[in-house]
C-alpha cells in the first residue's frame, strides 16, 4: 500500500505543477477544473501499470475510473474552454494580485491534487492488495458504478442540450433527470464513487478505502458542489426557489405535486 501512496501522489504533482505552469502561462487557472477528472484518470493507469496486484481488479478499476475521468474532462474542457476563466478564480486573481500565480499553487492546484489523492484512496487499495477475482462484492460495486455514471452523464447531456436551445435563456432546468433531482450530476458522481470504494472494498483492507467516496459526497453536498450552485441560481434563475419546492437537491425522487 506504501507504493501505491507514493506512486498516487508524485503522479497527482506532476499532473498538477504541470497544470498550475500552463495556467501560468494562459492566465486562466479553470484548467483545473477540467484536470480534476484526467488527474483520477492519469492516476488509475499508472497504479494498474506500476502496482503488484491483482490483475483483474486492477484492470476493472483503471477502466471504472477512467471512463469516468475521460467523459468528465472531455465534457468540462467542450464547456469551458474558450469563455474565459470562471467567476471564482477571477475574483480570487482580483482580491490577491500579482500574488495571485503563486498562491493559486497551494490554493487551488495543491489543495485540489490533496483532495484528489485522498478520494482515490479505494483505487490504491484496490491495486495493492493480490485477493485474486471479483467476487459479489464487487458486483453490487460496478452496478452502483454504472447507475451513478449514467445519471452524471444523462444529467450532462441533458443540461447541455437545454442551453444549446436559445429559447430556454433565463430558464430553468426541470424535466428528465432534473425532474427528479435538482442535482443529478453531482448525484451520480458521489454514487460512482460509492460503486468504486465497494469494488475495492471486497479485498476487506480496501473497506478503509471508503474514506474516498466519502469525502467526494461531502465535498459536493457542502463545498464546492451544491452550495455554490444553489446560492448562484437562486439568484440568477426566476422560478428556481419554487423549482426547489418540489424537486428533490440531491437524492432523486419523484417531485412533489405542486
Amino acid at each position: 500500500m506504501g507504493k501505491a501512496m507514493a506512486v498516487s501522489a508524485i503522479t497527482m504533482v506532476i499532473i498538477m505543477v504541470v497544470t498550475w505552469l500552463i495556467s501560468l502561462a494562459i492566465k486562466n487557472a479553470s484548467i483545473v477544473d477540467i484536470t480534476w477528472g484526467l488527474g483520477f484518470a492519469i492516476t488509475s493507469w499508472v497504479l494498474a501499470l506500476t502496482i503488484d496486484g491483482d490483475s483483474t481488479r486492477q484492470s476493472l478499476l483503471a477502466f471504472m475510473v477512467g471512463l469516468w475521468g475521460l467523459r468528465l474532462g472531455t465534457y468540462l474542457a467542450k464547456r469551458n474552454l474558450g469563455h474565459g476563466e470562471d467567476w471564482r478564480y477571477k475574483l480570487m486573481r482580483k482580491k490577491r494580485g500579482p500574488k495571485f500565480g503563486l498562491i493559486s499553487l497551494a490554493t487551488v492546484f495543491g489543495l485540489q491534487g490533496a483532495l484528489m489523492f485522498i478520494v482515490s484512496l479505494p483505487v490504491m487499495f484496490g491495486n495493492s492488495d493480490s485477493t485474486p477475482g471479483v467476487g459479489p462484492i464487487a458486483v453490487i460495486g460496478i452496478m452502483v458504478w454504472a447507475v451513478g455514471f449514467l445519471f452524471e452523464a444523462i444529467g450532462d447531456w441533458q443540461l447541455a442540450r437545454f442551453i444549446r436551445d436559445s429559447s430556454n435563456a433565463g430558464k430553468v432546468m426541470q424535466t428528465g433527470l432534473w425532474s427528479l433531482t435538482r442535482h443529478p450530476n453531482y448525484f451520480g458522481n458521489a454514487l460512482l464513487w460509492w460503486g468504486i470504494g465497494i469494488v475495492a472494498a471486497e479485498t476487506g483492507s480496501g473497506a478503509i478505502g471508503l474514506i474516498g467516496p466519502v469525502v467526494m459526497t461531502y465535498l459536493l453536498l457542502k463545498v464546492s458542489g451544491v452550495p455554490m450552485l444553489e446560492h448562484s441560481m437562486n439568484k440568477r434563475r426566476e422560478g428556481y426557489a419554487e423549482y426547489a419546492t418540489r424537486t428533490s437537491m440531491f437524492i432523486p425522487r419523484l417531485p412533489k405535486k405542486a
